[in-house]
């Protein structure tokens, strides 16, 4: 495998502009539970949606940099050089800027309050001198609602705000005088001396009033939200390799958990293309049923209690109020969705389109049944107990799925091309065979042998119709010769660990992985980049067939394809570049759900 180089290093002198765009691999991320702001590099706050993850974003440079909206915080002398760090434990991003003339540290964080989430949108970006001087500038900037919406500036008795389309933004100061404005625009800049501190408060609400917090207590709310989540971490408990990424991942994971309803988005951001030829940009700030899956494992295994509940809880009561069909995803108030707007905008360094919305949700995808059944299995072996009605749901979907697996669907992958994919009928192998233990530990009733006999069909299916003796491996739907990265998710579920998914994970490593990264299904390499977790995935495969030392190189070098602040976009081009929505969370899942498996492995040998 080659090794490649790192298109940002750690630290180095901060990276120019292209048109108003930073590479994606510049982006950090904070959060407070409901909604998530990416922080460039260069100190800019380029995407923030208030109130919440799925509300159109008055910060939006990111897809839009004439006209999206920015908040800006940074030396003046554009040579400074820039190290990033989160502050061990938490989401609070520290930027420390060295110029010739001094240093300086920039402390960014989502305000949470005494009770957990502040109920209006809070930013704190906290100036701290290190040494010498360093004259900073910043600029507080709304944009358009991605051309939807203009903003006003609007002067009341307690200070000015700025309105755009039932979002109310204020901005409150200290040390950041003097202020030169431009209607809705703000902008200045200060110095910073040894020991000075300075900060600068976005607040945000939307169709209710606003709160104007006082500059001391933000500084105060900052100190909080760090103690709030170093609290959180301490809860955590993995100690196996790969400790680091694995926390750093799972706290990735804690921004994505919208706390009012317990959902879990895909990712904070819409439309960031997977290859720079566009078209493939999609909106992942919904829940896949697919994502909590591998989330309740990874919280269950972490000792987290309240986020496993809250989605489980989410999930079964969302699947019982829409019961004409297994879903795909969810919007994150637990509405259902099939509609795209495209929006007039040019998209991250001009490759469209922007759209708001995604059109799977109604598509029949047969994988979703083991994913629904592999939470409630997680659930259990933790200890927990179902009440009926989800017992009932439960029986209702295991007799769904002995109907409907000999179906035609549209994949893992969401195509448009429906066959009989070989992945999706293990899915529903998996669903049945976790009804049929969740029946035997007395948590469901129902026609256990016939959930069994079509378990037993589905494995025979497979083995006749999935499985290409001529090419050695598990391919893609029967009379294909293309090879699907989906199936090495079945070594995990331990359908198969024997030597067809061994010869099946040799084909992929021929065919679809390019160094470290791996594409995910054959004839793709074109349209987009290869998928981080596909990757994961790989490493956890190996490891399910014995190849230990395979599946740990793989995870050092995937690990390291990290950006500084340890973070994964969905995709990551052949030359090292993030493509895709950012942070993704089944990248860290898949993370994740590798080093478990991999520990898991090897202390069951």
């Amino acid at each position: 495998m080659t090794e490649r180089t790192r298109d940002t290093p750690d630290a180095t002198e901060n990276e120019e502009r292209t048109d108003g765009y930073v590479p994606l691999r510049s982006y950090g991320a904070i959060g407070d539970g409901r909604t998530v702001a990416l922080i460039a590099r260069d100190g800019r706050i380029d995407w923030l949606p208030i109130p919440g993850m799925d509300s159109p974003p008055v910060f939006a440079s990111i897809v839009d940099a004439e006209h999206g909206g920015h908040i800006a915080l940074r030396p003046a002398d554009g040579g400074a050089e820039v190290e990033r760090q989160y502050l061990p434990g938490t989401n609070v991003l520290v930027t420390t800027w060295t110029t010739p003339s001094g240093q300086v540290t920039v402390t960014d964080a989502m305000v949470t309050g005494v009770a957990g989430r502040l109920p209006w949108a809070e930013i704190g970006r906290c100036v701290q001198g290190v040494r010498g001087s360093v004259e900073m500038e910043w600029a507080v900037v709304p944009g358009t609602l991605l051309n939807t919406a203009e903003p006003k500036r609007l002067d009341t008795a307690n200070g000015t705000v700025i309105g755009i389309d039932g979002v109310t933004i204020a901005i409150v100061e200290q040390g950041f005088a003097p202020v030169h404005d431009d209607g809705p625009r703000f902008s200045g800049r200060f110095e910073t001396t040894e020991g000075s501190k300075h900060i600068l408060t976005i607040v945000g609400t939307h169709d209710e009033p606003i709160f104007m917090p006082e500059p001391e207590r933000t500084m105060a709310g900052i100190d909080r939200t760090i103690e709030n989540w170093s609290q959180w971490s301490s809860e955590f408990s993995y100690d196996g390799p790969w400790a680091e990424a694995v926390q750093r991942s799972a706290l990735a994971l804690k921004l994505l958990i919208y706390s009012p309803t317990g959902a879990i988005a895909a990712a904070p951001t819409t439309s960031l293309p997977e290859d720079r030829t566009g078209g493939k940009n999609w909106d992942y700030r919904f829940a896949w049923v697919r994502d909590l899956s591998y989330t309740v494992h990874a919280l269950t295994r972490f000792g987290l209690r309240e986020e496993t509940h809250a989605a489980v809880s989410w999930m079964m009561r969302t699947i019982a109020d829409h019961d004409e069909t297994m879903p795909i995803f969810y919007r994150l108030d637990g509405s259902k969705t099939d509609t795209v707007e495209e929006r007039d905008v040019p998209g991250w360094q001009g490759i469209g389109p922007v759209t708001v919305g995604n059109r799977a949700g109604n598509q029949l995808q047969l994988g979703v049944w083991g994913d629904v059944f592999e939470i409630m299995r997680q659930y259990v072996r933790a200890g927990n107990v179902l009440d009926r009605k989800t017992a009932r749901v439960l029986q209702d979907l295991a007799d769904d799925a002995c109907h409907r697996w000999e179906e035609a669907d549209s994949g893992m992958w969401e195509l448009e091309d429906t066959q009989h994919y070989v992945s999706s009928k293990i899915g529903c192998w998996q669903a049945l065979d976790a009804a049929a233990e969740l029946h035997e530990a007395g948590m469901i009733d129902g026609p256990r042998d016939k959930w069994i006999e079509n378990r037993e069909l589905i494995e025979q299916w497979v083995s006749e119709n999935g499985w290409d003796e001529e090419r050695g491996y598990y391919v893609m739907y029967p009379g294909s010769d293309a090879l699907d990265t989906s199936i090495l998710l079945h070594a995990m579920s331990a359908f198969d660990r024997g030597p067809r998914m061994e010869s099946t994970i040799r084909a992929v490593e021929e065919q679809l992985q390019r160094g470290p990264l791996v594409y995910r299904y054959s004839g793709i390499e074109d349209e987009e980049s290869p998928f981080v977790a596909c990757s994961f995935w790989l490493a956890a495969a190996m490891a399910c067939v014995g190849r230990h030392d395979d599946a740990r190189h793989l995870m050092d070098e995937m690990v390291d394809q990290a950006n500084e602040v340890g973070l994964f976009s969905e995709m990551i081009s052949e030359g090292g570049e993030f493509m895709g929505n950012i942070p993704q969370g089944l990248s860290h899942l898949a993370l994740i759900q590798a080093a478990l498996t991999i520990e898991e492995v090897a202390a069951d040998e």
